[in-house]
């Protein structure tokens, strides 16, 4: 339905402040938005069919213009600190009062749609966008109501998007023009001063991530996949880690690529699509989700375009490195109708190490496994964000702190308890660099990797002879099919072993000093498990 006119009351969302629109347009399907957009010049059409929108300055998350409101509701439950920042509810509802101001006479997109996969932990969501494009990105990106839900839809939360609204910091209360406020007892999200859509989505993340613990459900920033033999397999992974690319295999069922659920009888999609990192690439090696980037429906973030011809240069990295195509999960050839899978047999965490010091792939104890969850270590290298010359390590707990409103503890402790019932092999996998570090060594053939991940999940890799790493303790195994012996030992893979001695004793030690904060949150056992420092 596109409702047009100042009247919003029989749609709801006068119940949330909105009123005095010029036009609400509600529920568009694809071509309709491409028209809006289009017509409105928020986005030019790439050859292929997909459209290009650029955000500006803001062409990644802004996680220090994320806050929280801390009522009565959340303020014993959320993990307060420098990743969840407080706001009063004062300060919400001034905020929230000028965004609807701001709206009065304007044209909003509304989408109603669901988080979740499962029906049983589904969450209805409806989200509001200033921008026909936004809408576009929502709609790829979540799961799609039928006709029947959608007459009865009713939300659980709305998401407001302003980008063109700017918060002024010493009249709202905020960091800076940018803001991404959650009020989990107004079930109100406000997000403004950027375009980036990404906030978008990642706010819904932190809300599954808060709402599911208690219903005994393991929130995951993950991908996953199933096998031939029905075995599902999850990928844990920081951004830039190879979620994404290593789950699209033709060979398994596509589950999703981000962030799903683990219940008692599932692992689940919390999404219906794709939000892709597209710098470089490759035709050749990712050859699905390249294909989305030549089709109608695909929107892609920040690319580089030809006005003349309409090409994309995916390799230009003008705008940013963090370009990305966001697309919904059946431009996939293999994915699951359900977005459902069994219990995972295989747990892969991957890191990209940019120092070139950790093994390819290592075999995780349970223990272990709960040291690098609480860990989440990867590293950014030079180039990839303003003031970065070097590489640098990075550790987000759970793979994924930022959007994570609970204690790492909370998740850590859900993952040990569902690893432990089911069973599942562990795997560290790193993607990142071989023969040295960043500068000096090459990045991980990704061959190698696929190979190595192919062998782990065909169950080869469980009872191969293993040789334990002298610097991180993990198991890393003697062989493997199609992958050369040298490479499974990263020091051979040094012309420097001294410098390799050197290194792997550096990032031990962060890894060592990192694990501190969590030293009164786990039992004997993890501790003894995790990383430590040689004198």
């Amino acid at each position: 339905m596109d409702h047009l006119g100042p009247t919003t009351t029989s749609l709801g969302l006068d119940s949330i402040g909105l009123n005095h629109l010029k036009a609400v347009h509600w529920n568009l399907g694809v071509p309709a938005l491409y028209e809006q957009a289009i017509r409105r010049n928020e986005v030019a059409l790439a050859r292929g069919g997909p459209v290009v929108a650029l955000t500006g300055q803001h062409t990644g998350r802004s996680p220090n213009d994320k806050f929280i409101v801390r009522d009565a509701l959340t303020d014993g439950d959320i993990w307060w600190g420098s990743v969840n920042r407080p706001v009063t509810s004062e300060t919400f509802e001034r905020l929230h009062g000028r965004v609807c101001s701001f709206l009065q006479g304007r044209e909003v997109f509304v989408q109603d749609l669901f988080a979740g996969a499962d029906p049983e932990y589904r969450l209805p969501v409806r989200i509001v966008t200033q921008q026909a494009w936004h809408s576009l990105f929502a709609h790829n990106m979540f799961l799609r109501p039928n006709n029947w839900e959608r007459n009865h839809f009713e939300p659980a939360f709305t998401v407001i998007q302003v980008p063109e609204f700017k918060a002024v910091p010493e009249r709202d209360g905020t960091r800076s023009d940018v803001f991404v406020l959650i009020d989990f007892t107004k079930r109100l999200v406000l997000i403004g001063g950027t375009s980036y859509a990404g906030e978008i989505k990642k706010s819904i993340f932190s809300i599954m991530n808060y709402l599911l613990p208690a219903k005994g459900v393991m929130p995951m920033h993950c991908s996953a996949n199933i096998g031939p033999k029905d075995d599902t397999a999850i990928f844990f992974g920081l951004s830039g880690t190879g979620k994404t690319t290593l789950s699209a295999d033709g060979s398994r069922t596509l589950i999703g690529d981000d962030e799903h659920g683990w219940s008692e009888t599932s692992v689940f999609n919390f999404e219906g699509g794709c939000y892709a990192k597209v710098i470089k690439l490759s035709r050749e090696s990712e050859p699905e989700i390249y294909a989305t980037t030549e089709r109608f429906g695909t929107v892609l973030e920040n690319c580089v375009l030809d006005p003349r011809t309409g090409i994309l240069d995916l390799d230009d990295d003008r705008y940013t490195e963090n370009t990305r195509a966001s697309y919904p999960l059946d431009f996939i050839p293999n994915v699951s109708k359900t977005g459902m899978g069994n219990m995972p047999e295989n747990i892969i965490m991957l890191t990209a190490d940019a120092f070139g010091v950790l093994p390819p792939i290592s075999r995780l104890t349970p223990d272990q496994a709960m040291y690098h969850f609480l860990s989440g270590y990867t590293a950014r290298v030079a180039g990839t964000e303003k003031g970065v010359s070097e590489p640098q390590a990075t550790f987000s707990s759970c793979f994924g702190a930022p959007f994570m409103p609970r204690h790492p503890a909370v998740y850590a402790k859900l993952l040990g308890e569902k690893i432990a019932k089911h069973s599942a092999n562990c795997w560290l996998v790193n993607t990142g660099w071989s023969g040295g570090a960043y500068g000096t060594g090459k990045r991980m053939k990704i061959a190698h990797t696929r190979a190595l991940i192919r062998a782990a999940l065909e169950n080869n890799l469980a009872a191969a002879p293993h040789t334990a790493d002298p610097n991180f303790g993990l198991y890393v195994p003697d062989v493997c099919p199609d992958v050369p012996a040298e490479v499974l030992k990263p020091k051979n893979t040094w012309a420097d072993k001294r410098a390799y001695d050197e290194t792997a004793r550096e990032v031990a030690r962060r890894f060592e000093a990192n694990f501190k904060q969590f030293s009164d949150q786990v039992d004997d056992k993890v501790k003894s498990a995790g990383i430590k420092a040689a004198a």
